[in-house]
């Protein structure tokens, strides 16, 4: 029956240029591991992810909680809303010398929505709205990882399927459970990055559904384009990393929708090659959307620059001792060594503290700091991954690793110091994001192991044993967000050389 079904659907496969091949390889097929209808997919992502963190619902305001929503004068009533405007995340004026320039207004209109129905400032209101929204999230990752992982292809009825029912739950269940999310769940001020989130995984849907068939017989939809590009405006209001969607919704265009193979493309671009047409660059309106997309990240990158003013950001060399080092050598090795840190938070998020700044990371100042082989280690599993990524015979490979770097690339670009300089060492909250490409490759680096090994049923436990260690290890890290306190005394343990952590538990 299943084979009957594909073959009434050949026809128009082959003319809706939005649909995967049949044929196509399915990451499920080796994966040892349980499948779930929807809806029952997503109940128990929704569940477990609140498991996680629902023991951070009581707890107090704490660290910038305190400068962002109980001094924040743009939350009370008697500030007019236009303010919030004109203002920075911390309710300072943009065009002040001081401001950080972190332009956030919808995530302070949250804030000031949740004082105006709680009658004050408590707490409880503000920390179940974060654990409602990195729930939410987490179902809409289903979705997203069904398509990231399994292609997107629609039934003759216009319904997207999910051609990847085992990898994008287990997918998701990793991203639901991550350690690192703690502080964007249980500190309220994370808020910013969860709802920054939310619009930025709604964008890349709306940008899908701009492939589904339409009456007209349209290849693709304006329309949708444009709500993307919009949806990715909302995310950016939110949090600035929200404006890296419309350059992920380009590289999926380019990978999934039009199959590139960038290494070809990329050596036709070298050879002035006249065929880059036949590539693939110009087909399918390929070139259009792209221009689309450009289009409208310029003109809310431009629009935000007037708001906020021309000047840069006001950070001290305590915020960020690495961009104010006057060494172009050592800016770089540090920089390459945050990211190193960055990724070992990913892969095992143990030691996490709400502050790494004053002290906590000593400067590397030679080559023969030991530290080094941190970056050695990192760039060398990136240049192995990039190199499969442009290199490997097998289409799906390509897709599934170029796919996965993107997500853990591009959401990052904003925080790696390399276009301005932020105002951190490391931020555990900007790694939100990112973590969705450490998913897609966690997750097919599996089902790599699964298609090789003979006894799969341990590699299936040993995995279960990760989410479960996951799980516990969230619910103690968000015990420790509940009160100043237990915040600063577990970050002693950590960065026992950070003045502020020390100055705070004295």
């Amino acid at each position: 029956q299943n084979c009957n079904h594909h073959n009434a659907e050949a026809s128009s496969s082959e003319q809706a240029f939005h649909r995967m091949a049949h044929t196509e390889p399915n990451l499920d097929h080796d994966v040892p591991w349980f499948i779930l209808p929807s809806y029952w997919a997503k109940t128990v992502v929704a569940l477990i992810s609140f498991l996680c963190f629902a023991n951070s619902f009581d707890g107090d305001f704490v660290f910038d909680d305190s400068e962002a929503i109980i001094n924040n004068k743009d939350l009370r009533a008697e500030t007019p809303l236009g303010d919030l405007w004109h203002h920075d995340f911390w309710g300072s004026k943009l065009s002040s010398n001081t401001s950080h320039k972190s332009y956030r207004p919808l995530t302070v209109l949250t804030f000031r929505i949740n004082y105006l129905f709680a009658g004050g400032f408590y707490p409880i209101g503000f920390h179940v709205v974060n654990i409602i929204l990195h729930c939410t999230i987490s179902v809409l990752m289903i979705d997203v990882f069904s398509i990231l992982l399994g292609g997107l292809q629609f039934s003759t009825k216009g319904r997207r399927l999910n051609l990847a029912p085992k990898t994008s739950l287990l997918a998701a269940l990793l991203f639901a459970v991550h350690p690192v999310h703690t502080e964007c769940v249980a500190g309220i001020v994370g808020r910013a990055d969860l709802l920054c989130a939310l619009f930025f995984l709604l964008s890349f849907l709306g940008y899908c559904k701009a492939f589904r068939e339409n009456k007209e017989g349209h290849n693709f939809s304006i329309f949708w384009v444009l709500v993307s590009v919009i949806l990715g405006a909302v995310a950016m209001l939110c949090k600035e990393q929200g404006i890296t969607i419309l350059g992920l919704n380009a590289v999926f265009d380019a990978l999934v929708i039009n199959k590139l193979n960038l290494l070809e493309l990329l050596q036709k671009l070298l050879h002035k090659d006249k065929s880059l047409e036949n590539a693939g660059l110009l087909r399918k309106g390929l070139l259009f959307r792209i221009t689309l997309l450009m289009s409208g990240g310029a003109s809310i990158l431009y629009i935000r620059w007037r708001i906020m003013g021309t000047g840069p950001p006001a950070f001290t060399e305590v915020d960020n001792p690495a961009s104010f080092a006057d060494s172009l050598f050592v800016r770089a090795i540090n920089y390459n060594y945050y990211y190193s840190l960055n990724a070992w938070l990913l892969l095992c998020p143990w030691w996490l503290c709400f502050d790494w700044s004053m002290g906590c990371i000593p400067l590397i100042k030679s080559v023969s700091d030991w530290r080094i082989i941190a970056l050695a280690a990192l760039w060398f599993c990136l240049i192995g991954l990039i190199c499969q990524a442009l290199c490997s015979e097998d289409s799906y490979k390509r897709r599934i690793l170029s796919l996965g770097l993107g997500f853990l690339i591009i959401p990052f670009l904003p925080a790696s110091n390399l276009f301005f300089r932020v105002g951190f060492v490391i931020a555990e909250r900007v790694i939100y994001l990112p973590s969705i490409g450490y998913c897609i490759l966690f997750t097919y680096g599996f089902s790599l192991l699964s298609k090789q090994a003979k006894k799969k049923k341990i590699l299936a436990v040993a995995v279960l044993g990760i989410l479960l260690i996951n799980v516990m290890r969230c619910a103690l890290r968000s015990s420790q967000w509940r009160s100043e306190e237990q915040l600063f005394r577990s970050a002693l343990s950590v960065c026992p050389l950070n003045a502020k952590v020390s100055h705070s538990c004295g």
